[in-house]
């Protein structure tokens, strides 16, 4: 009579005769199941307790990504070329205002009077212009 081999259960640890024909590593689909619940409980403490010590340690979290000099070179190159560009093709109307534009404005918005382009010179030649004190069009030369 041929001696059958005998198993041990990794997770009861009694002893089992295989049913399949791989070795078996444990003596049943439950055994095999416990111990997986087991594994995975294991692992998640283990992950959750080194996050713990690392926030208990104050250890920051190593970057994956490192400045160098040749990062920053590129960089600033870029930057400058983008800045180029956006000058060379934005039309001067769409550019933005200095604070020598808005002084001038304000200079002129401040003033007396305001010539009005949209109206004909009179009889005399006299170009027409807006009176901001008196609120009337008065014509000068």
């Amino acid at each position: 009579m041929e001696e059958k081999e005998l198993y041990n259960c990794k997770y009861c640890f009694k002893e089992f005769e295989p049913k399949r024909r791989r070795v078996q590593v444990y003596c049943c689909n439950s055994c095999r199941s416990k111990a997986y619940h087991a594994r995975k409980t294991k692992s998640q403490a283990l992950a959750t307790k080194s996050i713990e010590e690392s926030l208990s340690n104050n250890t920051p979290t190593p970057s994956k990504e490192k400045m160098s000099t040749t990062g920053i070179g590129n960089a600033a190159v870029g930057t400058l070329a983008a800045d180029a560009l956006k000058a060379l093709f934005t039309k001067e109307q769409n550019k933005p205002a200095t604070k020598g534009d808005l002084t001038l404005l304000l200079e002129k918005l401040n003033s007396r009077y305001h010539l009005i382009t949209n109206l004909a010179p009179n009889a005399l030649g006299r170009h027409p212009y807006y009176d901001m004190v008196e609120g009337v069009v008065v014509y000068f030369k």
